[in-house]
């Protein structure tokens, strides 16, 4: 893997990693801004104890050695999280900057972290 792509990989796979762990953890702890974004959107409150869990546990998946299949789940759950998150504000009628670019360039970082992810983290089928 030349340098360019290795350090588009750690980019985005940072980017994607402090963006989902920052999420997931003020979902879990259910803070006020979050609650209020979730019910807006029509979620109940108890579904960011389940999303913000499974951000935290895709974080570990996507950066530790190893486990590839995983690391496969957890970023089609980003990427479903992500481009879902999108669709609800727009469905929604919010139309606000934060709300269409947050999930769209974590979306974005999502796709560039598997894309450029190094040979030693991807299933290869023969």
């Amino acid at each position: 893997m030349n340098k360019a792509k290795l350090i588009t990989y750690w980019v985005a796979t940072g980017l994607l990693s402090i963006g989902m762990l920052q999420s997931g953890i003020f979902a879990v702890m259910r803070s006020k801004q979050w609650v209020d974004l979730a019910t807006s959107l029509g979620y109940p409150a108890y579904f960011l104890t389940i999303l913000g869990v499974w951000k935290i546990l895709g974080v570990i998946a996507i950066l530790i050695p190893r486990f590839k299949l995983l690391k496969e789940w957890a970023y089609a759950g980003f990427f479903f999280a992500m481009t879902g998150a999108l669709v609800s504000h727009l469905a929604m009628g919010d139309y606000e900057i934060k709300a269409i670019l947050g999930p769209t360039f974590q979306a974005i970082f999502v796709l560039l972290s598997w894309y450029f992810r190094p040979e030693s983290r991807k299933i290869v089928v023969n």
